[in-house]
């Protein structure tokens, strides 16, 4: 009975106070809320940083203004095809394809422009090519006829005998190509497409070769 009788004895915490839910292995709940202030602090700075790259990209990518090339790709026929060594002359009808190669992520948007041919520095012939536009990252072909006739003053050139006796007419062109880019709808800017093309007129086979531009 005495047993039963006996009260249970709680003895008391030491120092005077009891242990709180971090002694006893708990987690502060202002921990806890640092800690998830800090996870948001990183996520934060790492969008940040992805969305700079994303802009910087963009800048040197999509905003990015790129003069536009302008060339002479092919001769798809000639209409008329008169060549005379012995006089020496030619009067040709060349039908060329042009080339407007447009790299930029908006239009460019071109004027009139005049493209002349010459031999060794004596204009031959001319071409217009009307104003019009070349699409985002794409290339606008344009056909043309040009009359490519020598002048009085090439009757008594020697190297224009040699050269077609020879069987080859070398020839350049040249052009400048005004116009404005156009990004966004929003953003123009202006750039001069420059032509500046070598080649040949094969006399054999009636065809232009060899063209190269820069």
């Amino acid at each position: 009975m005495a047993d039963k009788n006996q009260q249970t004895y709680h003895p008391a915490a030491a120092n005077g106070y009891s242990r709180n839910d971090t002694e006893t292995g708990g987690v502060d709940p202002r921990e806890l809320r640092r800690q998830k202030q800090k996870k948001w602090a990183l996520y934060i700075i790492a969008f940040v940083i992805f969305q700079t790259g994303i802009i910087v990209l963009f800048t040197f990518t999509v905003m990015k203004f790129r003069t536009p090339k302008f060339r002479v790709r092919n001769s798809r026929s000639f209409d008329t095809f008169d060549v005379q060594p012995a006089t020496p002359s030619f009067n040709m009808r060349m039908n060329a394809q042009l080339g407007v190669r447009n790299t930029n992520f908006g239009p460019f948007k071109y004027g009139n422009t005049t493209v002349t041919f010459y031999y060794k520095g004596t204009e031959v012939g001319s071409a217009i090519v009307r104003k019009s536009k070349a699409n985002f990252r794409s290339t606008k072909k344009v056909n043309v006829s040009v009359d490519l006739i020598m002048p009085t003053t090439l009757a008594s050139s020697t190297d224009l005998a040699s050269d077609l006796n020879s069987g080859i007419l070398p020839l350049t062109s040249q052009a400048k190509m005004n116009g404005k880019v156009e990004i966004m709808f929003i953003f123009k800017k202006k750039r001069t497409a420059n032509m500046n093309c070598t080649m040949e007129v094969n006399i054999s086979s009636k065809s232009l070769q060899n063209i190269k531009c820069k």
